[in-house]
């Protein structure tokens, strides 16, 4: 992923997730937390992008080990890893065309191994329950992600603030499911 991708993922992140969510303001922003720079590494980016034909069919947001906030969302006492050492799987976005052909498992596979990288042990996310069939859910199991816990009313806050869930009418009141990926190394 790099800036020139920027637009495509806000339009995409839009029509799945609802207008509010993924725009100019908090693109950069997310991008930046994915990359890990050192002095004595090149610098690993942990997003990624699908293309088809020059069209985005998927992206995946993964912020790297240490450059993310532990809000009231986590539960790191349940992680069984030290929170220093987990990176955070913000969105997983394919467009609804082209579901059910791995692609947001080959795309959290790339993140996994960029945040490896980056010195992650484990990585944490919060799923939306809400997803068509509970999608979100049955990938990140499918790809090794065990449930923490479960949090009502995720999303609300941000519903009030502009956010437009794409499942309830005014605001939110999806649930997120908390995942933990661990590593093997």
């Amino acid at each position: 992923m790099l800036p020139r991708d920027f637009s495509a993922i806000i339009a995409l992140g839009t029509a799945v997730h609802g207008a509010g969510y993924i725009d100019d303001s908090n693109m950069s922003i997310w991008y930046n937390k994915g990359i890990l720079k050192s002095a004595d590494s090149p610098e690993i980016n942990a997003n990624f992008v699908a293309y088809l034909d020059d069209i985005l069919i998927g992206f995946r947001l993964t912020y790297a080990i240490n450059q993310w906030e532990i809000d009231v969302w986590c539960s790191p006492e349940l992680w069984q890893q030290p929170s220093e050492k987990v990176c955070y799987f913000k969105c997983n976005t394919v467009d609804e065309n082209y579901r059910g052909y791995g692609v947001g498992s080959q795309l959290l596979k790339l993140s996994t191994q960029a945040a490896i990288k980056q010195g992650a042990s484990a990585g944490v996310s919060h799923l939306w329950k809400q997803s068509p069939g509970n999608s979100a859910v049955k990938y990140f199991t499918k790809c090794g992600g065990v449930l923490i816990k479960e949090h009502p009313d995720r999303w609300n806050e941000l519903s009030k603030q502009g956010y437009e869930c794409p499942e309830c009418a005014d605001e939110c009141h999806c649930v997120a499911a908390e995942m933990i990926i661990h590593f093997e190394k």
